[in-house]
């Protein structure tokens, strides 16, 4: 099975250049996962004939946030959020069950350029691992979407220019080697050991995704007891219509 995941930066503008429609027509991946949604509900933006639809809007503001999930097979059970107001309310977290894992579509928060938002996210990261954990003890668990750090230099292609930044401070890439040391794959890394990899690129400079200077800030982990039914996972880089690009995960 495939697994798709994407930071759209709002479902209606890469729904009018066609490019997130073209994914799910294609039926290519059995799971699709959109961040930054910024919507509450599909009804003509996009259909989904062969697809299950789960949404978690933001309840604060609208076109803010919000993660999308779609799946072929229905799930077992559907958990909206990680039990916490404070971030559900954003509409950060979406599980699906099914018989033989857990999936999770996350939208970690952003730290902001002056970092006004770096516990806010810390504490996130805490508490999310947290439901990981527990979701773990039943079944495995797989966790895709925009994690808003770049894990090592080799995530970044300036890293210098950017140490101590929103999204390459130390305590979010110490949250990636914690995770990491938990027993959860990124699984990238485990087809892919260089750099000049990246899932985004800023908008600030427009000739930054031109000229690959970019970031690695979108993932797919799994808990280590997947390790041999991963076969592939990598990033489609020649995807456009987002700042992003997508990162697919596929397992058997």
């Amino acid at each position: 099975m495939k697994l798709f995941s994407w930071n759209v930066n709002g479902l209606r503008s890469v729904a009018r250049k066609n490019e997130i429609q073209k994914v799910i027509t294609s039926e290519e991946y059995g799971i699709i996962l959109l961040q930054e949604t910024k919507i509450n509900e599909i009804r003509g933006i996009i259909t989904t004939e062969n697809y299950h639809v789960y949404i978690m809007p933001s309840k604060i503001k609208k076109g803010y946030s919000g993660v999308i999930s779609l799946c072929k097979e229905k799930p077992i059970n559907v958990i909206y959020g990680i039990g916490d107001e404070r971030y559900d309310n954003e509409g950060r977290v979406i599980t699906l069950e099914f018989m033989d894992y857990f999936v999770i579509n996350s939208y970690f928060p952003n730290s902001r350029r002056d970092l006004s938002r770096l516990s806010y996210k810390l504490e996130f990261n805490k508490i999310i691992v947290a439901f990981m954990e527990k979701l773990r003890k039943k079944k495995p668990v797989i966790v895709g979407g925009d994690f808003n750090v770049a894990h090592t230099e080799l995530d970044i292609a300036r890293p210098e220019q950017n140490e101590g930044n929103a999204g390459f401070t130390a305590p979010e890439r110490k949250f990636v080697d914690e995770l990491i040391e938990k027993g959860y794959l990124d699984t990238f890394r485990l087809f892919n050991k260089n750099g000049g990899n990246y899932s985004w690129w800023t908008y600030i400079y427009k000739s930054a995704r031109a000229n690959n200077i970019g970031w690695r800030i979108d993932y797919f982990f799994v808990s280590n007891e997947l390790e041999k039914k991963v076969k592939a996972a990598g990033i489609l880089e020649g995807q456009h219509g987002s700042d992003h690009a997508p990162v697919f995960l596929e397992i058997d």
